[in-house]
C-alpha cells in the first residue's frame, strides 16, 4: 500500500487501508491490480481522475491527424495548370497530408490510358521528393486514381 504523501506503508489488510483512507478523508484507489499482492494508493479519486483526463487530452492534442487531399485533373491538362496543381501537391505533402490524384476521362479519353499512365508517372516522378506512391495508378469506371503519402523523415 501507498501512503498519501507517497511512503510506502508495506503490506497492510484491506479493513486496515479502509481505516486508514477513511481517517484522512481520501480513497482507496487499486492503481496495479495485477500485481501479487495488489498495489492501493490513498488518494482523492475525483483529483486522479480529472489529472488523467487532463494528461489524455495533452495526448490527443499532440497527435497529427493525416487527411487525404484530392488533386483532381484530366489526361489533357496544360503544362501551367500542372505546375499549379504540382506545387499544391507538394505543400500538401509538406504538411503531412496524404494525396489523392484523381485524372477523370470524358467521352472518348477512356481509350486513351497510356497518356494517364504517362501523367501518373509525370506527378510520381515530380513528387518524389517528399512522397511516395502509396497506391499504383489504377482505372476504376471513368477516373484513373493514384495516392501519394508523405515520406517519413
Amino acid at each position: 500500500m501507498i501512503g498519501k504523501d507517497s511512503e510506502q506503508l508495506g503490506i497492510v489488510s484491506l479493513k486496515e487501508a479502509l481505516r486508514i483512507a477513511q481517517e484522512h478523508d481520501l480513497d482507496l484507489v487499486n492503481v496495479a491490480p495485477n500485481a501479487k499482492p495488489p498495489v492501493c494508493k490513498i488518494m482523492d479519486y475525483g483529483r486522479y481522475r480529472y489529472e488523467q483526463s487532463k494528461r489524455e487530452k495533452e495526448a490527443r492534442k499532440n497527435q497529427k491527424t493525416i487527411d487525404v487531399k484530392e488533386i483532381k485533373m484530366r489526361p489533357t491538362i496544360d503544362e501551367h495548370d500542372f505546375e499549379t496543381k504540382m506545387k499544391n501537391a507538394l505543400r500538401f505533402l509538406s504538411d503531412g497530408n496524404k494525396v489523392k490524384i484523381t485524372i477523370t476521362f470524358r467521352g472518348r479519353e477512356i481509350t486513351h490510358v497510356d497518356l494517364a499512365h504517362s501523367l501518373m508517372d509525370r506527378i510520381a516522378a515530380y513528387t518524389a521528393e517528399l512522397g511516395a506512391v502509396e497506391r499504383k495508378p489504377k482505372v476504376e469506371g471513368k477516373n484513373m486514381i493514384m495516392v501519394l503519402t508523405p515520406k517519413q523523415d
